[in-house]
């Protein structure tokens, strides 16, 4: 894959740069999901129960797509808010402490969302991509959203 744009660096975390690892911390962030999320699987389940048959984390898609639907040619990721930098501007200010490696790490998860985005189009894909808090608020909606990109023929 080639880049457009100049790929973010994000720094390593290490002691050397002021970061030390706790246990508490540590098991902070083991609870982070990155498969099977809750709105994932409420949004799966709602897909299924209208009749739509899909693949899960698709390693065989650019980016693992967290529902796939080959047949239609449709990408769909849940991203959470806080990792793909939603409203990332207003948001960015507010990262009080380790900004150093939290915003590279954040704005390289958004650039590589461009780059799977671009890739899977140029190969045929339709992309979408809803916010976990879109699929918690308003599954309805985001069902809809794929249901009638499916029924009119994918051509949105």
């Amino acid at each position: 894959m080639s880049y457009e744009e100049k790929k973010i660096k994000v720094p390593r975390f290490s002691e050397e740069s002021g970061f030390y690892t706790t246990k508490k911390r540590s098991k902070i962030m083991s609870k982070i999901r990155s498969k099977n999320t809750k709105p994932e699987m409420l949004f799966r389940k709602a897909l299924w129960a209208k009749g739509v048959r899909y693949r899960v984390d698709s390693k065989y898609l650019l980016g693992k797509p967290d529902v796939s639907i080959k047949k239609y040619k449709l990408a769909i990721f849940i991203d959470g808010e806080f990792w793909h930098g939603y409203n990332w501007e207003e948001k960015k200010e507010t990262i009080k402490s380790n900004r150093g490696f939290w915003i590279p790490k954040i704005e390289r998860n958004m650039q590589r969302d461009r780059e799977v985005n671009k890739e899977l189009n140029e190969m045929g894909y339709t992309v979408f991509r809803f916010w976990e808090k879109e699929v918690k608020n308003d599954l309805k909606k985001c069902i809809n959203d794929v249901l009638v990109y499916i029924q009119t023929g994918y051509n949105i």
